[in-house]
Protein backbone atom coordinates (compact mmCIF):
# COMPACT_ATOMS: atom_id res chain seq x y z
CA UNK A 1 0.00 0.00 0.00
CA UNK A 2 1.42 3.35 -1.23
CA UNK A 3 1.93 6.29 1.73
CA UNK A 4 1.82 9.85 0.52
CA UNK A 5 3.24 12.37 2.46
CA UNK A 6 1.12 15.64 2.31
CA UNK A 7 1.08 18.98 3.91
CA UNK A 8 -2.05 21.08 4.29
CA UNK A 9 -2.44 23.91 2.03
CA UNK A 10 0.36 22.64 -0.50
CA UNK A 11 0.23 21.20 -4.03
CA UNK A 12 0.09 17.81 -2.48
CA UNK A 13 -3.43 17.97 -2.85
CA UNK A 14 -3.19 17.37 -6.10
CA UNK A 15 -2.22 13.40 -5.72
CA UNK A 16 -3.93 13.10 -2.79
CA UNK A 17 -7.29 13.74 -4.74
CA UNK A 18 -5.61 11.59 -7.03
CA UNK A 19 -5.14 8.16 -4.88
CA UNK A 20 -8.57 8.92 -4.12
CA UNK A 21 -10.37 8.94 -7.34
CA UNK A 22 -7.98 5.70 -7.99
CA UNK A 23 -9.92 4.05 -5.10
CA UNK A 24 -7.25 1.53 -4.11
CA UNK A 25 -5.65 1.40 -0.63
CA UNK A 26 -3.08 4.01 0.51
CA UNK A 27 -2.44 5.79 3.45
CA UNK A 28 -1.58 9.35 4.06
CA UNK A 29 0.30 11.20 6.18
CA UNK A 30 0.27 14.69 7.47
CA UNK A 31 3.86 16.21 7.68
CA UNK A 32 4.97 19.88 8.57
CA UNK A 33 7.35 21.00 6.17
CA UNK A 34 11.31 19.61 7.38
CA UNK A 35 9.66 17.71 10.32
CA UNK A 36 11.77 14.61 11.38
CA UNK A 37 9.25 12.49 9.62
CA UNK A 38 9.21 14.26 6.21
CA UNK A 39 12.61 14.28 6.43
CA UNK A 40 13.17 11.05 7.50
CA UNK A 41 12.12 10.17 4.08
CA UNK A 42 12.70 12.71 1.94
CA UNK A 43 15.90 14.87 3.06
CA UNK A 44 14.47 17.85 0.93
CA UNK A 45 11.63 18.13 4.04
CA UNK A 46 9.21 18.72 0.90
CA UNK A 47 5.91 16.93 -0.05
CA UNK A 48 4.17 15.39 -1.97
CA UNK A 49 7.08 12.38 -1.43
CA UNK A 50 5.17 8.88 -1.91
CA UNK A 51 6.52 5.59 -0.84
CA UNK A 52 5.47 2.54 -2.38
CA UNK A 53 5.29 -0.51 -0.35
CA UNK A 54 8.96 -2.11 -1.19
CA UNK A 55 10.83 1.48 0.23
CA UNK A 56 10.73 3.40 -3.32
CA UNK A 57 10.32 6.55 -2.79
CA UNK A 58 9.41 9.49 -5.38
CA UNK A 59 9.11 12.99 -5.19
CA UNK A 60 8.13 15.94 -7.43
CA UNK A 61 3.94 15.83 -7.92
CA UNK A 62 4.48 15.95 -11.70
CA UNK A 63 6.25 12.92 -11.31
CA UNK A 64 3.61 11.56 -8.79
CA UNK A 65 1.10 12.34 -10.95
CA UNK A 66 2.41 10.97 -13.81
CA UNK A 67 3.50 7.52 -12.21
CA UNK A 68 0.29 7.34 -10.25
CA UNK A 69 -1.90 7.90 -13.93
CA UNK A 70 0.10 4.94 -15.36
CA UNK A 71 0.20 2.20 -12.85
CA UNK A 72 -3.46 2.76 -12.82
CA UNK A 73 -4.70 2.99 -16.16
CA UNK A 74 -7.76 1.58 -15.35
CA UNK A 75 -9.11 4.97 -13.36
CA UNK A 76 -8.53 6.45 -16.47
CA UNK A 77 -6.40 9.97 -15.58
CA UNK A 78 -3.96 9.55 -18.38
CA UNK A 79 -5.78 12.04 -20.86
CA UNK A 80 -5.29 9.43 -23.58
CA UNK A 81 -2.27 7.09 -24.40
CA UNK A 82 -1.61 8.72 -28.06
CA UNK A 83 1.80 10.40 -28.83
CA UNK A 84 0.58 13.77 -28.82
CA UNK A 85 -1.87 12.99 -25.74
CA UNK A 86 0.65 12.26 -23.65
CA UNK A 87 2.97 15.26 -24.72
CA UNK A 88 -0.10 17.26 -24.09
CA UNK A 89 0.06 15.92 -20.73
CA UNK A 90 3.37 16.29 -20.31
CA UNK A 91 3.27 20.26 -21.51
CA UNK A 92 0.79 20.79 -18.90
CA UNK A 93 2.35 19.21 -16.09
CA UNK A 94 5.65 21.35 -17.05
CA UNK A 95 2.83 24.08 -17.40
CA UNK A 96 1.96 23.44 -13.51
CA UNK A 97 5.53 23.11 -12.14
CA UNK A 98 7.25 25.61 -13.82
CA UNK A 99 4.77 28.52 -14.74
CA UNK A 100 2.24 28.44 -12.60
CA UNK A 101 3.30 27.13 -9.05
CA UNK A 102 6.51 28.86 -9.90
CA UNK A 103 4.67 32.51 -10.24
CA UNK A 104 3.31 31.85 -6.64
CA UNK A 105 7.27 31.67 -4.71
CA UNK A 106 7.59 35.52 -4.82
CA UNK A 107 3.57 35.71 -3.38
CA UNK A 108 5.23 32.98 -0.68
CA UNK A 109 8.41 33.81 -0.10
CA UNK A 110 9.59 37.41 -1.56
CA UNK A 111 12.88 37.40 0.78
CA UNK A 112 13.93 34.56 -2.09
CA UNK A 113 14.24 37.04 -4.10
CA UNK A 114 15.81 40.51 -3.16
CA UNK A 115 18.82 41.25 -1.00
CA UNK A 116 16.87 44.17 -0.16
CA UNK A 117 15.16 43.55 3.13
CA UNK A 118 13.15 46.68 3.36
CA UNK A 119 9.32 45.90 2.96
CA UNK A 120 8.94 48.13 0.29
CA UNK A 121 11.43 45.61 -1.99
CA UNK A 122 9.33 42.82 -0.66
CA UNK A 123 5.68 43.82 -1.43
CA UNK A 124 7.75 44.82 -4.94
CA UNK A 125 8.65 41.37 -5.45
CA UNK A 126 4.95 40.14 -4.07
CA UNK A 127 3.50 42.74 -6.75
CA UNK A 128 5.83 40.77 -9.38
CA UNK A 129 4.41 37.41 -8.50
CA UNK A 130 0.48 38.58 -8.75
CA UNK A 131 1.61 39.66 -12.09
CA UNK A 132 3.22 36.56 -13.25
CA UNK A 133 0.48 34.60 -11.56
CA UNK A 134 -2.29 36.37 -13.34
CA UNK A 135 -0.43 35.60 -16.57
CA UNK A 136 -0.67 32.04 -16.12
CA UNK A 137 -4.22 31.88 -15.13
CA UNK A 138 -5.18 34.27 -18.40
CA UNK A 139 -3.16 31.47 -20.45
CA UNK A 140 -4.85 28.59 -18.29
CA UNK A 141 -8.34 30.55 -18.89
CA UNK A 142 -7.79 30.44 -23.02
CA UNK A 143 -7.10 26.80 -22.84
CA UNK A 144 -9.95 25.77 -20.96
CA UNK A 145 -12.27 27.98 -23.53
CA UNK A 146 -15.11 25.17 -24.83
CA UNK A 147 -13.46 22.65 -22.43
CA UNK A 148 -14.57 21.02 -19.31
CA UNK A 149 -11.20 19.61 -18.55
CA UNK A 150 -7.37 20.51 -19.08
CA UNK A 151 -6.76 17.58 -21.60
CA UNK A 152 -10.71 16.92 -22.66
CA UNK A 153 -11.39 14.00 -20.12
CA UNK A 154 -10.89 14.29 -16.26
CA UNK A 155 -6.99 13.71 -16.01
CA UNK A 156 -4.74 13.94 -12.89
CA UNK A 157 -3.62 17.33 -14.79
CA UNK A 158 -7.19 18.67 -13.73
CA UNK A 159 -6.19 17.64 -9.85
CA UNK A 160 -2.38 19.49 -10.00
CA UNK A 161 -4.73 22.95 -11.41
CA UNK A 162 -6.99 22.65 -8.31
CA UNK A 163 -4.55 23.41 -5.23
CA UNK A 164 -2.79 26.42 -7.37
CA UNK A 165 -6.58 27.56 -7.86
CA UNK A 166 -7.39 27.65 -4.54
CA UNK A 167 -4.15 29.69 -3.53
CA UNK A 168 -5.65 32.32 -6.20
CA UNK A 169 -8.55 32.26 -5.06
CA UNK A 170 -7.63 33.49 -2.10
CA UNK A 171 -4.65 35.22 -2.78
CA UNK A 172 -4.85 37.07 -6.01
CA UNK A 173 -7.03 40.40 -6.37
CA UNK A 174 -10.55 39.28 -8.02
CA UNK A 175 -9.87 36.10 -6.64
CA UNK A 176 -9.93 34.95 -10.32
CA UNK A 177 -13.28 36.42 -11.19
CA UNK A 178 -11.99 37.69 -14.53
CA UNK A 179 -11.31 33.67 -15.18
CA UNK A 180 -14.18 32.12 -15.51
CA UNK A 181 -13.20 28.99 -17.17
CA UNK A 182 -11.02 28.77 -14.65
CA UNK A 183 -13.54 28.91 -11.95
CA UNK A 184 -16.28 26.63 -13.86
CA UNK A 185 -12.79 23.76 -13.73
CA UNK A 186 -12.62 24.68 -9.32
CA UNK A 187 -16.10 24.46 -8.82
CA UNK A 188 -16.16 20.87 -10.80
CA UNK A 189 -14.08 19.60 -8.70
CA UNK A 190 -14.81 21.38 -5.71
CA UNK A 191 -18.40 19.74 -6.53
CA UNK A 192 -16.31 16.12 -6.56
CA UNK A 193 -16.99 13.47 -3.61
CA UNK A 194 -13.60 12.15 -3.67
CA UNK A 195 -12.40 15.89 -3.29
CA UNK A 196 -14.35 16.87 -0.63
CA UNK A 197 -13.64 13.76 1.24
CA UNK A 198 -9.47 14.80 0.72
CA UNK A 199 -10.24 18.44 1.35
CA UNK A 200 -12.71 17.34 4.66
CA UNK A 201 -9.58 14.94 6.20
CA UNK A 202 -7.05 17.84 5.22
CA UNK A 203 -8.81 20.26 7.18
CA UNK A 204 -9.28 17.12 10.20
CA UNK A 205 -12.82 17.09 10.14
Amino acid sequence: MPTLYYAVGACSLAPHIVLEWIGAPYEAVKVGYGSPELLAVNPAGAVPTLREDDGWLLTQAGAILDYLAHKHPEAGLTGGDSLRERAEAHRWSSFFTSDMHASFWPIFMPARYTTDDSDEARQKVVKAGHALAHKQFAALNKHLEGREWILGTKSVMDAYAFPMIRWGKKLLEGHLSQYPNVLALHDRLAADPAVQKVLDREAGK
